[in-house]
């Protein structure tokens, strides 16, 4: 298998996560890290990751090559073209991997698959802030994406895509991922034109949060509604109807109009979010009484992102706008 990971920038526990990409239980895979800009800071801490695990074939790859309009699949390119494995999977730089990661998207993989993914897990958030974007990650998004790949109906999410190559080169090779505004959605498309299906991954891998303030949470929730309203109209129109805000709204208009006690709707909000708590529980997720008011405000602020999502299509990313890419199939070398 190689390994794929871009890298732009010093991130929070940036080491800690580079580092996680040597701990795999496997005995034949390497590690190709990508930067687009020789003067990226993170470039000495990626060398010193290298020469502390030099068990490991690794190497550190550096230029851009613009394959398409999507800034990481630029960053990608030269590791996708130096991979010497028929299994490549490219993981963003701040997925913290368990030492079973390897397995674990091994046994996500079935006969009818043709990519395995694992959505995001918000931890280590620090702050109301930070909780709340563990809120949309965890028991929102993660629980939709677990839930779809139930009944085989799997998204991709570009924090983490295994491809068998010949596929995804079938299918116009890694540029064919820009012919979307995200990566995301172009995988999905591709795996499911293939006749194939994206599979998920029964326990996802964490991404440590930190701090966030609350314009970093909601841009990039914006930005992600865009990219879901873009691919997947249809589904997104349905958003609206998601989340707890419905509930809540009828909760508080019976209880205004008289019809039913004050305590009555206190339980069954008690009941909705403690059944978000279960299963954060159970599946070892963050939860706590800052987690659960994260979740309140989370719900209260679905519609708002929704309606935003619709007033505009593109965003900036990293300093690149973001819009509606134009399908490119040629590389430049």
């Amino acid at each position: 298998m190689t390994i794929l990971r871009p890298v732009c920038g010093i991130e929070p526990g940036l080491a800690r996560a580079l580092t996680s990409t040597f701990t795999g239980r496997a005995s034949d895979y390497e590690v190709l890290f990508c930067v687009a800009d020789a003067d990226d800071p993170a470039i000495s801490l990626i060398r010193q990751v290298m020469a502390e695990h030099k068990y490991v074939p690794s190497r550190l790859l550096i230029g851009d090559d613009r394959i398409c309009a999507n800034p990481k699949l630029n960053n990608l390119a030269k590791g996708w073209a130096e991979a010497q494995h028929p299994w490549i999977v490219m993981i963003d730089s701040n997925v913290l991997l368990p030492r079973d990661f390897i397995q674990r998207l091994f046994e996500s993989w079935g006969p009818d698959t043709g990519l395995v993914t694992s959505p995001p897990i918000g931890t280590a958030a620090r702050g109301l802030t930070a909780k709340l974007e563990a809120a949309f990650l965890n028991t929102y998004q993660g629980i939709w994406q677990l839930a779809g790949d139930q009944v085989g109906q799997g998204f991709a999410q570009g924090k983490v895509l295994l491809w068998q190559r010949e596929m995804l080169e079938a299918a116009g090779g890694l540029a064919a991922l820009g012919n979307n505004m995200a990566e995301d959605v172009a995988a999905t498309k591709i795996t499911r034109a293939a006749g194939r299906r994206v599979s998920v991954v029964s326990r996802p891998f964490d991404q440590p949060l930190g701090h966030r303030t609350f314009k970093q949470v909601w841009a990039r929730q914006v930005r992600w509604a865009k990219v879901r309203k873009d691919g997947f109209p249809i589904i997104f129109a349905g958003e609206l109807l998601t989340g707890g805000f419905l509930p809540l709204l009828a909760l508080g208009g019976l209880t205004a109009l008289g019809a039913i006690p004050v305590v009555v709707a206190g339980a069954a909000v008690f009941v909705w979010y403690g059944a978000q708590w279960v299963v954060a529980w159970r599946a070892g997720w963050p939860g706590s009484a800052m987690q659960a008011a994260a979740w309140l405000l989370r719900d209260l602020l679905i519609p708002a992102i929704w309606v935003a999502a619709q007033v505009s299509r593109g965003f900036v990313w990293r300093g690149h706008k973001m819009g509606l890419p134009t399908p490119q199939t040629t590389t430049s070398v």
